[in-house]
């Protein structure tokens, strides 16, 4: 059987509509699977796997500690925090879930889509974890730098998108993934405001403290002097 014969026959055999609806992205966007394009902007897109993820975010507080610059080594902090929260989520929900991947059902003809442990990574395709870590740690950034917030839009569409057309992931994994990442940067964002404060409020204790402790010296000077 060719790869869109195995697409139909999967797509016939599910019931759900969401299943049959990415079954039948996938078999469309097969085609362009070995375009150089989709190649090309494939190959870019493993930047946002897990390893290069964090070396990325782990190189961005290193120069902003070498640059003595504040505001990227917050940058870089809250991509990790981010990122960390997003592979988290990422990872359980894949380690409780098996899907096959699209390349998967066009070799097979068969779409498993079930709860399950599977270490192979060809039932590993719910969700995508690089729409989810490009997601959070774009979002990161641009809470310190909001001018980069378009481009790097643009750049995890591209990095989300991309999935579909390799074969890597459903729509719906990618869509998943996005969710993932946009409310564990939120998290993230949220956690680190209450660090904040609280270290704030700490510090104002500090320095705050009843007139009457540090006139106290004084007064036990004026009564030694009376």
């Amino acid at each position: 059987m060719t790869d869109r014969e195995n697409f139909r026959r999967a797509q016939a055999a599910e019931r759900g509509w969401l299943a049959r609806t990415d079954l039948a992205v996938a078999e469309a966007a097969s085609a362009y699977e070995r375009h150089p394009a989709v190649v090309t902007i494939g190959a870019l897109a493993e930047l946002a796997d897990q390893p290069p993820m964090v070396t990325i975010c782990l190189a961005t507080v290193g120069t902003g500690i070498v640059r003595d610059d504040t505001r990227q080594m917050r940058a870089g902090l809250r991509m990790l925090l981010a990122h960390a929260m997003a592979t988290g989520v990422k990872t359980i929900l894949k380690n409780s879930v098996d899907r096959s991947r699209p390349f998967k059902v066009a070799e097979e003809g068969r779409h498993d889509f079930e709860a399950g442990e599977s270490d192979d990574g060809k039932d590993r395709s719910f969700p995508s974890g690089h729409t989810a870590g490009a997601l959070a740690v774009a979002r990161a950034v641009a809470r310190e730098y909001p001018s980069a917030a378009l481009p790097l839009t643009f750049a995890v569409l591209f990095v989300g998108g991309i999935q579909i057309p390799r074969q890597s992931h459903h729509p719906s994994d990618v869509a998943t993934g996005a969710a993932i990442g946009y409310v564990s940067e939120l998290a993230s964002d949220y956690l680190l405001r209450r660090i904040g404060a609280e270290l704030r409020h700490r510090q104002s204790e500090k320095f705050d403290r009843p007139r009457s402790t540090y006139d106290r010296p004084t007064r036990v000077a004026r009564d030694v002097r009376d």
